[in-house]
């Protein structure tokens, strides 16, 4: 089933965001090369594709997993979390419709 994580960052976790990023996304990258990922991005500050500075709020990815606990526990291995970068992460199953 597909699964939404939707995560949040803490205050001032842009420069912790940017040291940790290639860890992070080599976990993206290993779900899509599984044919699991769906869609993942950042959510930015500001209306820009490039917020600089002004830095991110957090991030979704929509993905497939076994169960509920295998999605949360993947999510909860993220080394945003363990950087600091996320203060908070939901996990929810998800059904996509369109397109």
């Amino acid at each position: 089933m597909w699964f939404v994580i939707w995560a949040e960052d803490a205050p001032n976790s842009l420069a912790a965001r940017r040291a940790t990023r290639p860890a992070h996304l080599e976990r993206l990258k290993q779900l899509q090369a599984d044919g699991r990922l769906l869609v993942a991005g950042p959510c930015p500050a500001i209306a820009s594709s490039d917020p600089g500075e002004a830095g991110f709020t957090g991030s979704m990815v929509v993905a497939e997993f076994d169960s509920l606990a295998a999605a949360q526990a993947w999510a909860d291995a993220d080394p945003y979390i363990a950087a600091g970068v996320y203060h908070q992460v939901t996990v929810k199953p998800y059904i996509k419709a369109l397109p």
